[in-house]
C-alpha cells in the first residue's frame, strides 16, 4: 500500500491497516532504500511502503527510524512493533526470516566471501558519491569496478549468485541502475568500457531483464531528472509518482 507521494515536514502520520504487515519507510530514487524493496520484491513479502521526503523530513520519521534514515522497515508483529535501519541489515534480516526463495548462500564460505565482496563495493559507492559531489572519483570507481568484473569472471556464472540473482546481485544493482547519472554529470569524459567490463557489461543487461528488477525500477531518464532537480536544490520526489 502506498499512495507514491512523498510525505514531509509538517505532514500527519500515515494510518495503515493494522493488518500485521510489514512498514517500510523508504524514498523512491534511493539505492539503499531499492536494496529493501528488492529483496521484499524477490520474496514475494507483503508490505506497506511509506516514501518520506529526505529534503524536508516529517517530524514523526523519528518514531520508526531514530537516525531519520531510508530505508526504515517496522516489525509491526513483533512486540513494541521495533525498527530496523541499514539497508545491508534489512536485507539480510529478511533472507532470514522469510525462507521462500533465499539470497544468500547456505554455505558458511560462500556467505562469509559474498559479505566480503560487499564490503569491497563501497569502493564503488564512495567513488559514485565524489563523482556526482566532487568531480572526482571516476578513476576510484573503474578501479572497484575491476574487482567485480573479475570476481564474475572467476565465479564462471552469470550472476554472482548462480545462475539466477542472489544476494549480491540486488545489492549492488541500484548503482548501476543509475550510471546514466555519471554520464549526465561528466559528459564526454565518462565513457564505459564495454572492453573491459564484458561480464558486468553482460549482467547489466540480464539484470534489466530480470522481473525482481524490473518491478521496482526506474528509467535513466527519471533518474537523470530526478539528480537535475536534487542539484537545483528543489529534488522532485513525487516524479513517479
Amino acid at each position: 500500500m502506498s499512495s507514491g507521494k512523498h510525505l514531509g515536514k509538517g505532514s500527519a502520520k500515515p494510518v495503515l491497516p493494522e493488518d500485521g504487515l510489514l512498514r517500510l519507510f523508504s524514498m523512491r530514487f534511493c539505492p539503499y532504500a531499492q536494496r529493501a524493496h528488492l529483496v521484499l520484491n524477490a520474496k514475494k513479502v507483503p508490505h506497506h511502503t511509506v516514501y518520506i521526503n529526505l529534503t524536508e523530513k516529517p517530524e514523526w520519521l523519528v518514531d520508526v527510524s531514530p537516525l531519520l534514515k531510508v530505508p526504515a522497515l517496522q516489525l509491526v508483529e513483533e512486540k513494541d512493533q521495533p525498527s530496523l535501519i541499514e539497508s545491508l541489515i534489512i536485507a539480510e534480516y529478511l533472507d532470514e526470516k522469510y525462507a521462500e526463495n533465499p539470497l544468500l548462500p547456505k554455505d558458511p564460505l560462500k556467505r562469509a566471501q559474498d559479505k566480503i565482496l560487499l564490503e569491497r563495493f563501497n569502493g564503488i559507492t564512495s567513488g559514485f558519491m565524489k563523482i556526482l559531489t566532487q568531480n572526482t572519483g571516476l578513476d576510484e570507481f573503474w578501479t572497484a569496478l575491476d574487482i567485480f568484473e573479475q570476481e564474475l569472471t572467476k565465479r564462471g556464472t552469470r550472476f554472482f549468485g548462480g545462475d539466477k540473482p542472489g544476494f549480491v546481485d540486488f545489492m549492488i544493482w541500484p548503482w548501476f541502475e543509475r550510471l546514466s547519472v555519471i554520464e549526465l554529470k561528466l559528459g564526454q569524459e565518462y565513457s564505459f568500457d564495454e572492453k573491459r567490463f564484458p561480464k558486468i557489461t553482460q549482467w547489466i543487461a540480464l539484470l534489466k531483464e530480470d522481473a525482481v528488477v524490473k518491478s521496482f525500477y526506474a528509467t535513466p531518464e527519471h533518474h537523470n531528472e530526478f539528480w537535475r532537480t536534487r542539484k537545483a536544490g528543489n529534488a522532485n520526489y513525487d516524479l513517479l509518482a
